[in-house]
């Protein structure tokens, strides 16, 4: 279902111009922040996957990926969903040693993503992935590498805002982050659904990292669905920032630990999904002949609408929009790109 949502006395701070050139800035910043604090190397990514390597992600089970016949091959293509396997594989290929790592901008269609304020069905994002070692899979090297990318996150934010002075009207995005598991949050906020506790928490901690994401709770269900064969579900998360224009929380990053093959054996089995065994990339997995590594996403639209206090992700990338949507934010005097 679609929807947007004005929020009271809501007015861009930047003009037209100083909005694109914020977003360049801001890009370009945060790029290289986090190749510096992550020891990364930029590589080219595919905009699409033939659909025999099972290297196009499946997100929660249920999207439908954009797919077309290659006259030249005779195969079929996928668009990419996100690029979380294809990195992996990429680690191998480029022969990266432990502690060193690649980032990527990654482009992607999700054609039915309802569409609001923080979603299109255009995805634009810094995708990375870092190979570590079998000692590296723990929880503590997982928290130390979210306090780097949220150090560069502030770090950006404080370059843009001495660049753009009118960005100084809005709060600042507070860099002391709180861990905690799903688990956790369900336990406090029991009678709450999954999203309700998310805002619930980060109300009262701005940043929060949310871990261990993909299996079921205590109650029986889980907060958020997870490919079974890509992240660990006991070492991964989302980033979350309050925002404060649309007071909410905010995710502008999933990321964690990748499966061993111990992890995509038990994850596979459990998602019922052991038909993926027979694929080149699960197969590489499983053998472990493809590095050990940690890696996720990390929304470029989404960066600039915090890091700009912008009410809709329209104002910030080019895409489709429905008939309503557009009239809302014309009459809100919200500019959609």
């Amino acid at each position: 279902m679609n929807s947007v949502t004005i929020p009271e006395g809501y007015a861009p701070v930047l003009t037209s111009y100083e909005t694109q050139q914020a977003i360049s800035m801001t890009k370009r910043i945060f790029a290289d922040s986090l190749c510096g604090a992550l020891n990364l190397r930029r590589v080219s990514a595919p905009l699409f996957l033939e659909a025999s390597t099972g290297l196009n992600d499946d997100l929660n089970g249920v999207e439908r990926k954009v797919s077309f016949s290659i006259k030249a091959t005779g195969t079929e293509a996928q668009v990419v969903q996100s690029l979380a396997k294809w990195k992996r594989q990429a680690l191998s290929n480029y022969c990266f040693m432990p502690g060193t790592g690649l980032y990527t901008d990654m482009n992607a269609i999700r054609r039915d993503e309802d569409l609001d304020n923080l979603h299109s069905i255009y995805v634009d994002q810094w995708d990375w992935e870092k190979v570590i070692t079998n000692a590296d899979r723990t929880v503590t090297y997982l928290q130390d590498t979210v306090r780097k990318i949220v150090g560069c996150v502030c770090y950006t934010e404080k370059i843009i805002r001495n660049m753009f002075p009118a960005l100084n009207t809005h709060p600042v995005t507070e860099p002391e982050i709180t861990f905690i598991t799903t688990q956790e949050l369900e336990d406090l906020y029991p009678d709450l659904t999954p999203k309700q506790r998310e805002n619930a928490f980060v109300e009262k901690h701005p940043t929060t990292f949310l871990m261990q994401i993909g299996g079921k709770l205590n109650s029986g269900i889980k907060h958020d669905g997870r490919a079974p064969d890509y992240d660990d579900w006991t070492l991964n998360g989302d980033l979350l920032f309050w925002n404060y224009t649309l007071h909410q929380a905010y995710e502008l990053s999933s990321m964690g630990i990748r499966v061993d093959a111990e992890a995509m054996d038990r994850q596979l089995t459990e998602a019922g999904c052991d038909d993926r065994r027979a694929l080149p990339f699960h197969q590489g997995v499983l053998s472990g002949e493809l590095p050990l590594s940690i890696g996720g996403g990390i929304g470029q639209s989404r960066l600039c609408m915090l890091l700009m206090g912008s009410a809709h992700i329209g104002e910030v990338q080019v895409t489709v929009w429905d008939d309503e949507t557009r009239r809302a934010c014309e009459e809100a005097g919200i500019p959609l790109l």
